[in-house]
């Protein structure tokens, strides 16, 4: 076996991973529709904790597969990958980066700002892991259903949706491969132009003289000193929303979006549930919480 017969194995693995419970923790029926309701509107808070907590299961279970002694995976926080299969006979050595979605959240909130340059050897994918609790607000967290693509096609849907310069660039992370692993850098970084604080005409002058097809984005050491030397005469800030897997527009990872939203829990779709739980009408919702009691 190889890289990616390993990672395809795991997907496997993980995309079979529909409708199964995960006991990492269990919430309890409400007693009453009173407290169903409190329940139905601070349910999405609880969501970080679990996500946290669906990544390090989803290790164990991927352990539970039989590896042929090859190697075993391990979860590495902090650390990138989530998931990496250690082994001293299978390099690169295969990853996962594991993201827990809560479809009842206004977005995919989980982002991926890892650079290009890390999936040179594409041995990661990312596994994008829709989970509710198993009564829509009370039960054990529930697997709803497993997205598993290249980790490099997430990122190049990413850098390819945001960098249009001057408007909007990206940043590779500058070089930290001296220092330890614990304070390596990894992540890019997106900056908007701030159109109200300096000359946007100059700006995109400035650009022009790249050529057209300087346009295209590259991680280079040379691409990118272009870049600051734009961010460098111009005015920019941080996008604190920069990378968030909802907004990159990989095609794959929407129509997993759709397919999730459009899916059938007790008797209704779950975007249908969303609307319901997050709607102010009180007679709405307590008439949908009463069938879960």
């Amino acid at each position: 076996m190889n890289t990616r017969d390993i990672l395809n194995a795991a997907k496997e693995e993980l995309t079979s991973l529909d409708s199964h419970l995960i006991d990492v923790l269990d919430i309890k029926r409400p007693t009453s529709l009173a407290y169903a309701k409190q329940l139905a509107k601070v349910i999405s808070k609880l969501s970080p904790l679990l996500g946290n907590m669906i990544e390090f299961s989803t290790v164990d279970l991927l352990n539970k597969h039989d590896w042929c002694n090859m190697g075993e995976w391990i979860r590495q926080d902090p650390g990138f990958p989530d998931a990496l299969f250690k082994s001293s006979t299978i390099s690169p050595n295969p990853g996962i980066e594991i993201k827990a979605w809560f479809p009842f959240a206004t977005e995919i909130t989980a982002r991926f700002k890892d650079s290009i340059t890390i999936f040179s050897q594409d041995n990661i994918d990312m596994a994008l892991i829709a989970w509710l609790p198993e009564n829509v607000i009370w039960g054990k967290p529930k697997i709803i259903d497993v997205l598993v693509v290249s980790g490099k096609s997430v990122a190049e849907a990413r850098d390819a949706h945001y960098h249009r310069p001057p408007d909007y660039l990206v940043f590779e992370p500058e070089d930290t491969s001296n220092r330890t692993s614990n304070l390596q850098q990894t992540n890019t970084n997106g900056y908007k132009l701030q159109a109200d604080k300096c000359d946007v005409k100059s700006a995109i002058a400035f650009v022009e003289k790249w050529g057209e097809n300087a346009l295209e984005y590259s991680p280079t050491p040379e691409y990118q000193q272009r870049l600051r030397s734009l961010y460098g005469q111009f005015v920019y800030r941080l996008d604190t929303n920069y990378a968030k897997i909802d907004r990159i527009e990989h095609k794959e990872i929407e129509q997993f979006k759709t397919h999730v939203l459009n899916t059938e829990f007790h008797g209704m779709t779950i975007k249908q549930w969303s609307n319901i739980l997050s709607s102010k009408d009180e007679a709405k919702l307590e008439y949908a919480l009463k069938t879960l009691l």
